[in-house]
């Protein structure tokens, strides 16, 4: 097979979960000249995006920094470098994500015992309490903070003061949190935490930051055998990302580094408390427009994750279809549920460069006109206005 044609993709408006918009100045970081990862001013640029890692986690950890992959592989390095055959670990499972984490641990040779809570509900901490007090030998807690798969937000702090009384090292999964709603590593007292690019930094996928306490660095340094990974060994991607001489591990994302470099530089350009409190309007104001137009949302409101929106599917409506007329005749991305809420409700996200008022409104009438013209019964013309009513 050849190509007649270089590929020129479509241009969508990115609302689901995950990736989402990029904003034209990272673009452009991205199509910057490539440079070899040993260059002195990659070097430079490598302890940049350290530092900014550390503001958006807000943590004074020296092991932070962006692993080459997906966040998946960020999920998978924290698993692997903290656990080992013989320890055992409790996981908060109320999602998809969740669920993976079990599976990486079991893999890793962990033993594993799982806290189950309602798919679309917070992880209560009295549920993760009792089951660290079943198990006093365990090594790990963790869980979710925001859980893609449903939008349900959980919270961080109280949990980790769970386990650190049990004297577990804490495991957070940030990827939808983070620079999204607070997440405060040092604070709260999480050991191993991971991200993703794609979500609220508003980068390309491709690149998880990670960041590791004290005590975790200590429970690495004290492991009984090696990593399995021998690309996710954290001893070995200190050494290249760390330290005064660097030595040679991977090809690093030159150019992708490019584009999270620049990301951070705009975080840090209109400040982390103004960036959470702009994704808390859009999701209000999304909100209530989808009340006005007779939608509704499938999390409580206590535990819902501003980004990450779960719309109840209307009775009779093929949802499957409502997205397949929003992508095509709108460039409008949403995501589908998983898992139990396969079939049951839309994830519409709200994340980074896609947290506007501008998304809103169009995603707003976008979704009306798709369900005004299969005849579900929605109240016409009252979401907009829901929205100019809150001033936004």
């Amino acid at each position: 097979m050849t190509f007649a044609n270089s590929f020129q993709p479509p241009t969508r408006i990115l609302m689901g979960p995950g990736p989402s918009d990029v904003h034209q100045r990272v673009r452009e970081a991205l199509a910057r000249p490539t440079i070899g990862h040993l260059d002195p001013e990659f070097i430079r640029l490598m302890d940049e995006i350290k530092a900014g890692l550390r503001r958006v986690f807000d943590t004074a950890n020296e092991m932070t920094l962006p692993i080459s992959g997906p966040a998946s592989a960020g999920q998978e390095a924290c698993i692997v470098n903290l656990l080992e055959p013989g320890d055992k670990a409790v996981i908060c499972i109320n999602g998809v994500f969740g669920g993976r984490l079990q599976d990486m641990a079991r893999r890793a040779g962990a033993e594993v015992v799982t806290v189950e809570q309602e798919w679309g509900r917070a992880v209560p901490p009295e549920a993760l309490e009792e089951a660290l007090a079943a198990n006093p030998d365990a090594k790990m807690a963790a869980f979710v903070h925001a859980e893609t798969s449903t939008g349900a937000l959980s919270d961080a702090r109280a949990l980790a003061e769970v386990a650190r009384r049990h004297d577990c090292l804490v495991l957070a999964d940030t990827v939808t949190s983070l620079a999204g709603v607070p997440v405060r590593v040092d604070d709260w007292g999480l050991d191993i935490v991971y991200s993703g690019t794609q979500k609220c930094l508003s980068c390309p996928p491709g690149l998880s930051p990670v960041t590791f306490s004290p005590a975790a660095r200590e429970a690495m340094a004290a492991r009984r055998v090696p990593v399995q990974s021998w690309f996710l060994d954290l001893s070995l991607l200190t050494a290249y990302w760390g330290g005064e001489k660097r030595s040679y591990h991977h090809t690093a994302p030159v150019n992708a580094l490019y584009g999270l470099h620049e990301a951070l530089l705009m975080i840090d350009e209109e400040g982390l408390d103004a960036i959470w409190a702009r994704h808390r309007r859009c999701h209000e104001a999304l909100v209530a427009g989808l009340e006005a137009m007779g939608l509704s949302l499938a999390v409580p409101v206590a535990e819902r994750v501003p980004q990450l929106n779960a719309v109840t599917v209307p009775e009779g409506v093929d949802e499957a279809e409502v997205r397949r007329r929003l992508l095509v005749d709108h460039n409008l991305e949403i995501g589908a549920g998983l898992g139990p809420m396969a079939g049951k409700i839309w994830r519409i996200g709200l994340m980074g460069q896609s947290a506007t008022p501008r998304h809103v409104r169009y995603c707003l009438t976008s979704l009306e006109s798709v369900l005004t013209a299969m005849g579900a019964p929605v109240n016409r013309g009252e979401a907009v206005a829901a929205v100019e009513a809150l001033g936004i």
